[in-house]
């Protein structure tokens, strides 16, 4: 079976998905980061298989996306590296042809996209308040003893919910221990917590855009059925949820990949399967070559087989080079 593989490297998650020629949803995977996206992509590559029972599948081309897309593209030999927005964008405008506004919120950052006649024309992301991103609702939940998974369907649950702060993590935690030792009920303070969100997201996020309908909700947070009541109620509209909107960014990056052989009918760069099962390790060093003094990461595949404590520049390193970045001026980049 010929397909399009495409991989959303995030700081939380990493997804792999597949397209078929017609660009219709034939498979997909995600596991957690854990800070190691070498290996996380390796286990995506290793269960996508595992998932395939007798199926085999010849990638036609691939592409990457999310924090770690130049990585993940090194990796694999990647025909194309996009960014995250033009991911989600690209995979939204596909499953809900009319969409003009997606909101996407994952564990470490938030985004939102809009759309006009399926173009991008405006977009922000958040990535330093943790009160607008899914790491905050989960965060809360472990401090309330409530599984994640169940979070949504107890928040639901609210008639009163509480009113918390959502301008500032910290803040909102300090309101939440506040309104738990007055004796509010579980399910008001998990409901409160949501609105809490969707107020943040607005205020740093949507000030200023006009948010038409159709609104695709993606990202892990959009599995919560409360996340989507409560952006129902703050937007006075259906919120859609995509069948597959965890890994949206993944079936972008296939689609991309797809798009981009179509146009060249280029032979993929994709080094194969295989992948899974090979060894790779990272060295970073300086570079004193002027006042920036770069950090410059080499990517290497095979054993480490060097004594790192004799390598005093980055000429000093040995071995198969798969990638190079980091520095200012792109002296010593390779990719």
């Amino acid at each position: 079976m010929k397909v399009y593989l495409g991989i959303d490297v995030g700081s939380v998650t990493t997804k792999i998905a597949l397209i078929d020629e017609q660009g219709q949803y034939v498979d997909s995977f995600m596991t957690r980061t854990q800070g190691q996206p070498v290996a996380a992509v390796q286990k995506c590559l290793d269960s996508l298989l595992s998932q395939a029972e007798e199926c085999e599948y010849e990638v036609t081309a691939a592409g990457t996306t999310g924090s770690g897309r130049n990585l993940a593209g090194a990796l694999i030999g990647a025909d194309v590296i996009k960014n995250e927005i033009t991911a989600h964008a690209v995979a939204a405008s596909s499953a809900i042809p009319n969409v003009q506004t997606i909101l996407e919120i994952g564990g470490q950052d938030s985004k939102i996209i809009i759309l006009r006649d399926g173009i991008v024309t405006d977009f922000a992301m958040n990535t330093v308040c943790a009160a607008g991103t899914g790491s905050f609702l989960d965060h809360q939940a472990q401090r309330l003893n409530v599984d994640i998974k169940d979070f949504g369907d107890i928040a639901l649950k609210s008639k009163s919910p509480a009113r918390i702060a959502g301008r500032c993590g910290v803040f909102a935690e300090s309101d939440l221990i506040h309104k738990q030792q007055l004796g509010y009920a579980v399910e008001d303070l998990l409901y409160g917590l949501c609105q809490a969100l969707v107020r943040n997201y607005i205020a740093n996020l949507a000030l200023g855009k006009d948010l038409l309908p159709c609104i695709s909700f993606q990202g892990g947070v959009a599995t919560n059925k409360g996340m989507v009541k409560a952006f129902e109620e703050e937007l006075g509209c259906e919120i859609i949820v995509p069948d597959h909107h965890q890994t949206m960014g993944a079936i972008g990056a296939a689609m991309l990949a797809m798009e981009q052989h179509q146009f060249t009918n280029q032979p993929t760069k994709f080094k194969g399967w295989k992948i899974k099962d090979m060894e790779f390790h990272s060295i970073t060093c300086g570079c004193t070559g002027c006042s920036n003094n770069c950090e410059v990461i080499t990517i290497l595949e095979g054993k480490e087989l060097q004594d790192r404590s004799k390598i005093e520049k980055i000429s000093d390193i040995e071995g198969n080079i798969i990638a190079r970045w980091g520095g200012t001026c792109g002296r010593w980049d390779i990719s």
